[in-house]
């Protein structure tokens, strides 16, 4: 019998040899992305003493009030606009310089295009 391994399970697998590699500092904190099918996540996090130090996702984009429509948080536009508040918040926090952890996911789509923004708001990785 074959021991099938869904989607989500071979993700899981990559992400935990991927932090073999990466661990984030108080110097360098770990930025770490999380992916769904209707939103997308990203964290800023010191490993070293186990705290988050910044967090944006698109579900923030939903809450406007000025925004008269339903805002999809599942797409490259929504990715952009969490990778440019992450990078304002990190340097609000005084970090530049963060790892990159791209959670299993590969570096492409909206993954990619939240690096993108981050990189030119000004994060370094």
């Amino acid at each position: 019998m074959i021991n099938k391994l869904s989607k989500n399970q071979k993700r899981g697998r990559v992400h935990v040899r991927l932090r073999r590699k990466i661990a984030g500092t108080s110097e360098r904190p770990r930025l770490n992305v999380y992916r769904s099918v209707e939103h997308i996540y990203v964290q800023l996090i010191d490993d070293s003493s186990g705290a988050t130090l910044a967090q944006a996702s698109s579900l923030e984009l939903g809450k406007k009030p000025d925004s008269k429509k339903h805002v999809s948080g599942g797409n490259v536009a929504a990715a952009k606009t969490v990778g440019k508040t992450i990078a304002e918040r990190a340097k609000a926090k005084g970090v530049t310089k963060v790892v990159f952890d791209r959670g299993g996911y590969l570096y492409h789509g909206r993954v990619k295009a939240l690096a993108d923004a981050a990189r030119e708001a000004g994060l370094q990785f």
